[in-house]
């Protein structure tokens, strides 16, 4: 996939992005007093638990959260329908840019990627049947806006039979006409917030 050129529509991929990971910290970072991040976040991972049981998923690709995202770890650890689900961590590459999967045990990761987020750096390549994909943004048809980088929808595009489930919070809904999607992004499957599924 050819590098994504500073052209107007990729300006305004930019500020959409700047303005939504800050408005997620924001979010995150609230007086956890009045306890909205810790409400949404249950509440996420209770509608991602009730997705995964009709899906029946063999092998999960779940991510390591960054920069305010959902941490799905606890609600999949928590649930025992999920006690017994293999699981497995992106791990990408820089140079050429490329995102695998690799079998991760469920711990904290012992090492890291290429892009430097922690990963499962000594588990075995695998792809899993179904990939939980973090999104800064998302429309109602299912296109996601992530950090720009491209590695999820390179990886989406080698394996289109793989179940995609965007994990995001519901105020990272974009209108009609705030996006566009481009030829190289990949429609999501569904999308899961902390108000209910999309798609």
């Amino acid at each position: 996939m050819p590098a994504l050129q500073d052209e107007p529509s990729t300006r305004s991929r930019k500020t959409l992005r700047e303005r939504l990971i800050a408005e997620r910290a924001r979010f995150a970072n609230a007086d956890p007093a009045n306890g909205a991040f810790a409400a949404a976040s249950a509440a996420l991972g209770g509608a991602l638990l009730g997705v995964l049981r009709q899906i029946e998923p063999e092998l999960l690709g779940v991510h390591w959260p960054v920069r305010s995202e959902f941490n799905a770890r606890p609600a999949l650890q928590s649930d025992e329908s999920m006690s017994t689900l293999p699981f497995a961590l992106p791990f990408t590459r820089r140079s050429p840019p490329r995102m695998e999967y690799r079998r991760w045990d469920g711990a904290t990761p012992r090492g890291t990627d290429e892009c430097g987020i922690a990963a499962s750096a000594d588990g075995e390549e695998v792809v899993p049947d179904t990939v939980l994909v973090p999104c800064v943004g998302f429309t109602a048809d299912g296109y996601r806006l992530g950090y720009g980088g491209g590695f999820f929808d390179r990886w989406v595009a080698l394996h289109p039979h793989v179940t995609t489930i965007g994990i995001a919070w519901s105020f990272g809904r974009l209108e009609a006409g705030a996006f566009e999607p481009e030829p190289h992004d990949q429609p999501l499957t569904l999308i899961v917030t902390e108000t209910g599924v999309v798609g």
